[in-house]
């Protein structure tokens, strides 16, 4: 059943009433995050019930080795895990020696929780009956600090409503963790050293394999009735566990809080032999500024960035909820400050899938960063995977591949491959042209061409050398065909001439080709330091050329459309319209046989090439591709709904691209595919701001012009969006009616909306 207990609100979301069954998707759903570090709503004190504990530290991972049956040239030694990490949360509460426990107590009355998603944090209270029959009210509060991203805070508050209690808290630091999946329960994580000093204590850790050291650091602070009240604890500190006791006698209605400070530092800022002074110095930092105005910090530091990356919607609470709820988890996942880092299809929401990287990042991802953030943020992204390229080009080495073709892994931690799934690693190689789309959609959309001499073309050359490779030519055809793929549609194997995927192919041998001509003329240092590393010769380039000019596309001239396969027509072709609800979701009904001969689509494959390269297709060829795919679409992968509802909505089809909005919008509060208490979509969250700014408000970059189509649902009184387009901030406001434009900048704007040039001039209103 899908889930409906989120209360609708335009800035919150929120949860009323405890069920112990909601407690792990809530746990995804109230997930916390601030680019370098992240936890699931797991709940500070005991909880003996089902639930799923999750905090994660941004970059650390463990080579979990894979497990197949099998072994070919070229298999991933091993499945990137993203590694639950030490818990520095937890605080033990107890009442009269009774331990808190929301799944043991006799009752628990006017539960409700509350992830603020304006100001960036997370709260919770309840009234709580225990076993000992001492009634308590509980309130807590607890953020990652994005103005400090090494540090957390919590406020918890309980008080005794029925009686005098005595009343123990034990904030503790534990690493002696386990991950929810693993393969073979290894132990991930090896404790170097516990200690404590005052009021803090520190675990140093290290990741097995890989040898991340961390050390997870925390102090406390007890007040009653807000007053500060020195307490000695008692400590309890083993092998991996540091544990500290601040036990009060607590009058009846007395208010009795705690204030716990902690969280990560990483080897990969700072040296391993420093941590515990830079723990200190971090600590001492946060006690000093206090709870209360870390707090304040944290409601400016997000008000900075909903001030650009917002979306109003009026008229609809759950459409308005849905976009926030994407566009603060993208910004807790990833806020482009360090290089090194990337966005998990997860984020810290949960440890499936693994790896930090995927293909999302390039087709969904980086529209949202460019638009909403400084370009640099959409830079830096790029710039990971040419950090990345020389293990691209050994991964294809590893597959038979030579002369610096690169192939870019499905699934990556360091620009190894580490999926452990056959028919996505070695099949699913349209990722590689994600990437190459991604630079050109980077100049398209921001002018800077400056990335493309100085890296990107080298990612470029090496991409290209990838598909002519990868193209086998057929003397039947007398076309060069690419064979043994699986598309963006996962629910083929192994098929023949994946339109998507001989497109893309065909699209990056002549955009390397065109950038190559264009460094060679423009950037003669780039050019012969390029060529000189590369070797590229004209042989070679005529090669592409050859293979770029004789492409096979399969087609249907009955149906008049591009066939997704060559075998596609092969099918049963009976839609999802008519396919037997119970059946669905298909990926978790049918056997993987069944679905590998069955014409269900996961997601947008021919029509994702439609949505790239939408400037090479009429209207009305993409009508004719919408019609025929769209009826076999299960959407059963987060990234369909997005792609589809921009679309419907360039076709004019409002209900059915609003539907699809709600979708992706919604996704995971209303879990649409059963499984949110995995974690969330982080990734596709981008799509639901592609729908809204590039579905809706139809913009596009054209001909180096931004250009806006804007239509609004009918469900909706209004809605707008901002755009950091080229160094201007433009601001669009849409109603049934027309179109207001406000830029924010120091010269005029021409923009082009319904095919007219309109020129925007500086903090001057343009309604069209």
């Amino acid at each position: 059943m899908n889930l409906d207990y989120i209360i609708p609100n335009p800035w919150s979301i929120i949860e009323e009433g405890f069920n112990p069954d909601q407690v792990k998707a809530s746990e995804s759903l109230f997930s916390i995050g601030n680019g370098a570090m992240g936890q699931r709503a797991n709940f500070e004190e005991t909880y003996s019930g089902p639930t799923f504990q999750g905090s994660y530290i941004a970059g650390v991972y463990y080579p979990d080795k894979t497990r197949v049956g099998w072994w070919k040239n070229g298999y991933p030694e091993y499945f990137a895990k993203v590694l639950n990490a030490p818990n520095w949360i937890g605080i033990n509460v107890l009442v009269n020696n009774e331990q808190l426990d929301l799944f043991t107590c006799k009752s628990v009355k006017k539960f409700r929780r509350e992830l603020n998603m304006k100001e960036g944090w997370l709260s919770r209270s309840f009234i709580a009956t225990l076993q000992n029959d001492i009634e308590v009210e509980v309130f807590t509060k607890r953020f990652l600090s994005l103005e400090n991203d090494e540090v957390g805070a919590i406020d918890f508050n309980i008080k005794p409503l029925n009686a005098d209690a005595v009343i123990t808290f034990q904030p503790y630091l534990d690493s002696g963790i386990t991950n929810e999946d693993t393969n073979w329960d290894d132990k991930f994580w090896d404790t170097l050293n516990v200690s404590h000093e005052n009021n803090q204590a520190f675990i140093q850790a290290k990741t097995m394999k890989t040898d991340f050291y961390t050390c997870t650091f925390m102090e406390s602070q007890v007040f009653i009735d807000g007053k500060s009240v020195l307490i000695e604890p008692n400590i309890k500190a083993d092998a991996n566990l540091a544990s500290f006791s601040y036990k009060h006698q607590v009058k009846q209605n007395e208010t009795y809080s705690i204030h716990k400070f902690g969280g990560y530092l990483v080897d990969r800022n700072h040296s391993k032999n420093d941590f515990v002074k830079v723990a200190k110095s971090v600590l001492k930092e946060a006690t000093e500024t206090g709870f209360t105005e870390l707090l304040n910090n944290q409601k400016m530091a997000w008000a900075k960035i909903w001030d650009m990356s917002d979306i109003t919607i009026d008229g609809d609470v759950k459409a308005q909820q849905g976009i926030r709820f994407n566009i603060f988890h993208l910004n807790q996942t990833y806020l482009g400050t360090d290089a090194t880092l990337n966005i998990g299809p997860k984020g810290f929401t949960g440890e499936k899938y693994g790896g930090s990287t995927y293909w999302d990042t390039e087709a969904y991802c980086i529209p949202f960063y460019m638009a909403t953030k400084d370009q640099s943020v959409a830079r830096t992204l790029l710039t990971y995977r040419y950090k990345h390229l020389d293990k691209a080009i050994e991964n294809a080495q590893k597959l038979g591949f030579k002369n610096g073709a690169a192939l870019y892994p499905m699934v990556t931690m360091n620009g190894e491959e580490c999926h452990n799934e056959w028919e996505i690693t070695f099949e699913e190689i349209h990722r590689n042209g994600a990437i190459a789309f991604a630079i050109f959609n980077y100049y398209r959309y921001t002018g800077d061409y400056s990335y493309i001499p100085e890296m990107g073309l080298e990612v470029l050359i090496g991409i290209a050398r990838f598909w002519h490779q990868r193209a086998t030519f057929s003397t039947d055809k007398n076309k060069y065909v690419i064979l043994g793929v699986t598309g963006p549609n996962e629910y083929e194997n192994n098929v023949n001439n994946n339109w998507y995927t001989n497109y893309i192919a065909q699209w990056c041998i002549n955009y390397a080709l065109e950038n190559i001509d264009k460094v060679k003329e423009g950037f003669e240092d780039d050019y012969n330091r390029i060529s000189g590393k590369t070797k590229i010769s004209h042989e070679e380039l005529a090669q592409w050329k050859k293979v770029a000019d004789n492409m096979y596309f399969p087609y249907s001239e009955k149906h008049n459309v591009y066939l997704q396969q060559d075998g596609f027509l092969d099918k049963e072709l009976i839609t999802v319209e008519d396919l037997d609800t119970s059946q669905r979701p298909i990926n978790q009904k049918w056997s993987w046989d069944r679905i590998l001969r069955s014409p269900y689509i996961k997601q947008a494959d021919t029509l994702q090439g439609m949505y790239f390269f939408e400037d090479q297709f009429t209207t009305e060829e993409l009508e004719r591709h919408f019609d025929f795919y769209e009826p076999f679409t299960v959407h059963e992968s987060s990234l369909s709904p997005c792609v589809h509802s921009i679309q419907a909505a360039k076709l004019d089809r409002m209900d059915q691209a609003y539907t699809f909005y709600l979708r992706t919008s919604r996704l995971d509060l209303d879990d649409y595919n059963h499984e949110v208490h995995e974690g969330l979509h982080i990734t596709s969250m981008a799509g639901t701001w592609m729908s809204i700014v590039e579905g809706f408000g139809g913009m596009r970059v054209k001909n180096d012009t931004l250009t806006f189509e804007p239509k609004i649902p009918e469900q909706w009184e209004g809605y707008s969006f901002k755009v950091n387009f080229r160094h201007q901030i433009l601001k669009v406001s849409v109603n049934h009616n027309e179109t207001h434009f406000e830029l924010e900048g120091d010269t005029d704007l021409e923009i082009r909306v319904n095919d007219k040039l309109v020129t925007i001039s500086p903090n001057n209103m343009v309604t069209v």
